[in-house]
């Protein structure tokens, strides 16, 4: 047991070398395979397979929505969220901050697109009526809050990548 203790630990140092918790390597992981996973919708739709492109989307619009609310909000509640504003100037909490900002308008947004393509729970006058935009704007915000979160993983637990 001690072996493969030490067998796992090597190994995901040598994969990561970051001072991570495991959650928080999961989380990037899936995180990354969310966007690309959302690139995949994107390109269905451009070959006109609208349904297996709305299945894709919404699929990851609600895993992240998920991931957000078990992982990342509870941590941000902890670390981030008492420090604000005072800390605001500091990149760690900077960059975690914006992150979150972005993201939950992004999350919002797919969220907002997923009801109104895909339900019938909006009144008609609420719903979208040209996606295409909306749908371009939410991947490229996407990606950005992906960029921001890589960002912040990297602040938070590459710590030599920051040494004066």
């Amino acid at each position: 047991m001690e072996r493969s203790r030490r067998g796992d630990k090597l190994l995901r140092e040598a994969f990561f070398e970051t001072a991570a918790p495991r959650a928080a390597d999961l989380v990037l992981v899936m995180e990354i395979a969310m966007g690309v996973g959302l690139l995949v919708g994107a390109r269905l739709a451009r070959k006109g397979r609208f349904q297996q492109h709305a299945w894709c989307q919404s699929a990851i619009v609600l895993l992240n929505l998920a991931v957000v609310a078990v992982m990342m909000i509870p941590s941000f509640r902890v670390h981030v969220l008492p420090r604000i504003p005072a800390k605001l100037g500091k990149a760690y909490y900077a960059l975690a901050t914006t992150h979150a900002v972005i993201g939950t308008v992004t999350e919002l947004a797919g969220l907002y697109i997923l009801l109104s393509a895909g339900t019938s729970v909006l009144p008609e006058k609420f719903r979208i009526i040209k996606y295409k935009a909306w749908m371009r704007t939410v991947l490229a915000l996407w990606w950005v809050v992906l960029l921001l979160g890589l960002a912040t993983y990297a602040r938070w637990y590459v710590p030599h990548l920051f040494r004066k």
